[in-house]
């Protein structure tokens, strides 16, 4: 179990090793250019909106719970993050979608030396396609996120909500990233929670890894192409293997 977990986790950070490898370079530029721009809207409104959110959240308290407020203020900033965290990961990757695609299909190349082919699939059809594929994704997460919302209404359970969003926002990260090498396999969306939830734990250490790319400043620039990368290298090092045996 910890030693699935601590694989997944250094898999998510091999992928800044080779950002800057020669063949990748140019599929990493589009991937790379869409993440700044994206983490520039999300903290400029995030900030601004930050203050005011958290002061209408600590406002519904009533006034004898005020001493609650050391415990929930943490709490509700590490929400917040999360809630960023996805924001900004599901905007990034609807729009480089097709791109990540392609730079997984590229270092998947470079790893194993065969040339992924989909039949009937061009660039300009993943570029249909994609925004369709993202938002299944999208619908799938939301389906989970509004129960585990909810729990912060729930006196005592609003305790455990925290971390377990944190867990479940890793098992997220892992199906967001790890959907492109499958994806180029054409192993649809359903198939892919199956595959993974064999190597939960590796899902989830990989998830784990790339959430916390993403909270460190400057990393979190290139978060999204390292985890493209990085999510290659489990397909092709773990999973694909397993997918070749099972047919």
């Amino acid at each position: 179990m910890l030693r699935d977990f601590a694989n997944g986790f250094s898999f998510a950070w091999s992928g800044l090793s080779v950002l800057n490898t020669r063949g990748l370079r140019r599929f990493v530029a589009i991937p790379l250019v869409v993440n700044v721009l994206v983490f520039a809207v999300v903290i400029t409104v995030g900030l601004r909106q930050f203050e005011t959110l958290l002061g209408r959240l600590l406002g519904y308290l009533p006034g004898w719970l005020d001493w609650l407020q050391w415990l929930l203020w943490p709490l509700l900033v590490l929400v917040i993050l999360l809630v960023s965290i996805y924001t900004f990961t599901l905007l990034a990757n609807l729009l480089a979608a097709p791109f990540n695609g392609l730079l997984s299909e590229k270092y998947e190349l470079m790893l194993t030396g065969q040339q992924v082919e989909v039949q009937g699939r061009s660039f300009i059809s993943e570029l249909l396609r994609s925004p369709v594929h993202e938002l299944s994704k999208l619908a799938y997460m939301v389906r989970w996120l509004i129960p585990l919302a909810l729990l912060f209404l729930v006196p005592g359970l609003n305790v455990v909500a925290p971390a377990l969003w944190l867990v479940f926002g890793g098992w997220l990260l892992a199906l967001e990233y790890l959907d492109y090498p499958m994806d180029n396999h054409a192993i649809g969306v359903r198939k892919q929670r199956e595959r993974l939830a064999g190597r939960r734990w590796l899902a989830m250490g990989f998830g784990a890894g790339v959430m916390l790319m993403t909270t460190i400043p400057v990393l979190n620039l290139v978060a999204m192409p390292a985890g493209v990368l990085g999510a290659t290298r489990l397909w092709c090092q773990e999973l694909r293997p397993v997918a070749r045996e099972d047919g």
